[in-house]
């Protein structure tokens, strides 16, 4: 199965939202809809696509804004987001929108996910992996049957850096304890896709990365 991804980028963080879906196929989902559901939605309008599941890496504002809208146009699209974040979903202090003066909420979860989770949304099969200390139930997803295979980052790892380890519940031992159990482990030519910035590899990150990189241990 050909599996196609456009990315959305949302400002004012820089946000990569990515909405994929089976070629050829009629459902999507979306990982992580930031500030502009506008522009998600016309993907799928202008690919006569209807939104199948809004799949959150974790809780944060910038992750989350955009569940609202779509849950507007898309009633039956279920959220799923890990278990220990689903909190953030609907508390402004937890997602830290209120660190920021205004007060964003989402619609609760329709699915909690663990850590070692199986999931198909939009027909497309997906692995899902615990990855805390950017937040406590951030989860990263694995792609079925892609060659190489492609993970959904979020805020884990960066091409050249990390998520940051700093907000509430953060620990950078957990993020880099993560990093080399659960996404180290995977080929070197698997893409990651992050929450921010360009897309890079497993083998760069291992390779180049300052913060996590094997090259000095």
């Amino acid at each position: 199965m050909s599996v196609r991804i456009v990315p959305v980028e949302s400002q004012p963080f820089a946000e990569n939202s990515y909405v994929v879906w089976a070629d050829g196929g009629a459902e999507a989902f979306v990982i992580d809809p930031g500030f502009d559901p506008e522009a998600i939605a016309e993907v799928l309008h202008t690919n006569r696509l209807h939104l199948a599941g809004i799949v959150c890496t974790h809780g944060h504002v910038d992750h989350i804004a955009g569940n609202q809208g779509l849950k507007r146009r898309f009633p039956d699209a279920p959220i799923l987001i890990g278990r220990i974040d689903a909190p953030m979903l609907t508390d402004p202090a937890l997602n830290l929108s209120g660190n920021w003066g205004f007060d964003i909420t989402s619609p609760p979860a329709d699915r909690l996910l663990d850590d070692g989770d199986q999931i198909t949304v939009a027909g497309i099969g997906m692995g899902v992996r615990h990855i805390p200390g950017h937040s406590p139930g951030h989860v990263v997803f694995v792609l079925h049957g892609e060659t190489p295979p492609v993970v959904f980052g979020g805020d884990v790892l960066f091409a050249g850096g990390v998520g940051r380890t700093d907000f509430p519940g953060g620990s950078f031992h957990d993020l880099r304890l993560g990093i080399h159990t659960k996404l180290f482990d995977l080929p070197d030519a698997t893409k990651v896709l992050p929450g921010h910035g360009p897309p890079t590899t497993i083998g760069e990150e291992k390779r180049t990365n300052p913060f996590v990189g094997l090259s000095g241990m």
